[in-house]
C-alpha cells in the first residue's frame, strides 16, 4: 500500500503543476484591468513603514500607549492590528478603496457614471471636451 509506481510520481507532479497558474510575460494591453485574487493560504504579513516616518511614530505612541500597565502580557502590533481590522466597517472600506485610486481612474470612473447615467458612449476625450466646456 505504501509502495507507489514509478508513474505515480509523475502524474503527481504533472498535477501540482497543472495547479499552479502561469502568468504570460510581455506589455499587457492598456485597457486591460489587473484582477487581485487573494490568497488563502498566506500566512504572514509584513508591514514596511521605514520610508513613512509618521505612520511609525504614530504606532510606536499606541504601542507605547497601550503597554502602560502594570499587569498583563505585553501587547503588540499584532494585538494592535487585529482589534483595529475588527472594527473597520462598510464606510471605512469604501475610504480605502478611494484612497487607492489614481487621478486618471477617478476621471475613467466619472466617465462611465456619465455615460450610464445618460445613456451615451462618449470617449475619454470627448467627455473632458464636454466637462471642461471647451470647443
Amino acid at each position: 500500500m505504501g509502495k507507489k509506481r514509478a508513474g505515480q510520481y509523475k502524474e503527481d507532479k504533472m498535477e501540482k503543476i497543472e495547479k499552479v497558474e502561469m502568468k504570460k510575460r510581455g506589455r499587457k494591453p492598456k485597457n486591460q484591468k489587473k484582477e487581485f485574487i487573494v490568497n488563502q493560504e498566506q500566512t504572514k504579513f509584513f508591514v514596511d513603514l521605514s520610508s513613512e516616518k509618521d505612520s511609525l511614530d504614530l504606532i510606536f505612541g499606541l504601542l507605547g500607549k497601550c503597554n502602560q500597565k502594570d499587569h498583563g502580557k505585553e501587547i503588540t502590533f499584532k494585538d494592535l492590528s487585529l482589534f483595529a481590522i475588527g472594527k473597520l466597517n462598510d464606510k471605512d472600506i469604501e475610504k480605502i478603496q478611494e484612497g487607492s485610486l489614481s487621478e486618471m481612474e477617478k476621471v475613467e470612473r466619472a466617465l462611465d457614471e456619465h455615460n450610464k447615467k445618460s445613456g451615451s458612449s462618449l470617449t475619454l476625450g470627448e467627455y473632458l471636451v464636454k466637462k471642461l466646456g471647451i470647443n
